[in-house]
Order: C-alpha cells, then sequence, then structure tokens
C-alpha cells in the first residue's frame, strides 16, 4: 500500500493563509462551534445548503455571520471556492459541528457539497482537515431549536467515525474539548495563537 505523503509545509502555504471553517446541518453544539471560529485568526465560513437551512434556526443568519466571516454558501454545482485550498489560500480545513451525513462522506469519498468537498481536496493537497464529528457516544443530549433532545447514534456512525479517524491529515474530535485541544495543536504547530477576543 501507499504511503500517505507527508502534510503540506508551512511555506508551501500563502503568508496569509486561513483557516476554512465548514459548517454543515447540525445543531449540535453549533453556538460553541462558532463561539470557537471566532477566537480564531483568519477564518472564513464555508456553509453547506444544510447548514445554511439550520444556522437561522439558532440565531446566526448569513448576514449575522458576515459580521464576523467572509462567508462562501454552497451555490455552484461545481464547488468554485474549493480552488483556492490549490492556492495556498488556507492551511487548515474544520468541519464543525459534522453530521453524520457528513461523516459518511467523507469517509467513503464522496464530495458533493462544499464541506465535503473542501475536505476531498484538502486531502489530496495534504491539507490538514479537522472533524467534529457529531455523533460518538452511545447517548448523545443535544440542543435542538426548541429544547434539548437524547439522540442515541447507531452502529453505522461509530464506524463511519472510526473509518475517518484512519484518514491521512485527518483529526476526528469527538467533544467539544476535543475540538479545541485540536485546534489549540494547529496554531502551535502554525505557530499562531488564539485571538484575545471573539469581538
Amino acid at each position: 500500500m501507499t504511503q500517505p505523503t507527508p502534510a503540506r509545509r508551512l511555506d508551501e502555504f500563502k503568508p496569509d493563509a486561513r483557516f476554512a471553517w465548514c459548517v454543515t446541518g447540525s445543531g449540535h453544539m453549533l453556538e460553541e462551534s462558532i463561539a470557537l471560529a471566532r477566537r480564531l485568526p483568519g477564518v472564513d465560513l464555508f456553509l453547506s445548503a444544510a447548514g445554511e437551512e439550520v444556522l437561522p434556526l439558532y440565531g446566526w443568519t448569513v448576514a449575522k455571520l458576515r459580521e464576523h466571516f467572509k462567508v462562501f454558501r454552497d451555490n455552484s454545482a461545481s464547488s468554485v471556492p474549493v480552488g483556492m485550498i490549490y492556492n495556498g489560500e488556507y492551511h487548515t480545513v474544520v468541519i464543525a459541528p459534522a453530521t453524520s451525513n457528513t461523516v459518511a462522506k467523507c469517509a467513503y469519498g464522496i464530495s458533493d457539497t462544499l464541506p465535503t468537498n473542501l475536505y476531498a481536496q484538502a486531502g489530496k493537497q495534504c491539507v490538514p482537515g479537522i472533524v467534529f464529528a457529531c455523533d460518538t457516544a452511545p447517548s448523545v443530549i443535544t440542543q435542538t431549536p426548541h429544547e434539548w433532545v437524547e439522540v442515541r447514534p447507531r452502529a453505522i456512525e461509530f464506524e463511519n467515525v472510526e473509518r475517518l479517524a484512519r484518514f491521512a491529515h485527518t483529526t476526528v474530535a469527538c467533544s467539544l474539548d476535543d475540538l479545541e485541544a485540536a485546534l489549540d495543536q494547529r496554531l502551535s504547530d502554525l505557530k499562531l495563537a488564539w485571538n484575545t477576543s471573539s469581538s
């Protein structure tokens, strides 16, 4: 079997390269994920169509997001914005939160949304990816727009998370703490620091 290519060196990215943060159609830890994105230096948001539908249910309209980020929407069949990965404009791709659907697609090489396309192309460019998978425990308490509910993921969800975790240049976060730790490590690798203010 072919050995994975090493991750891209820092000097292969543009000096002002950024985080490409993808939002899918999950409300699980959505507010907390956006809060982490706001603490990072240099973040652009990439929304799936489902993500764009779900975000306003949690108070995040595209207009409000644009107060904090440059926002790319999933409105082209070929995911045109993905091309920026090839220009060294993004040093890291983050999918947070990632639905079980997105995790399954990434784990099986399907790239038919803006986030899954970004993840796939990042892998082909040896750009590190961080995926915050929602369905990682036998019982998950998650917030819907109206209430807290219990979700019991199926065996297939766990299998897909495990499969994705074996991919080169991929870190799978199974909790918000894992996500923050993975981002902290990536910042350290990049010799960057958290923003002191998210305003």
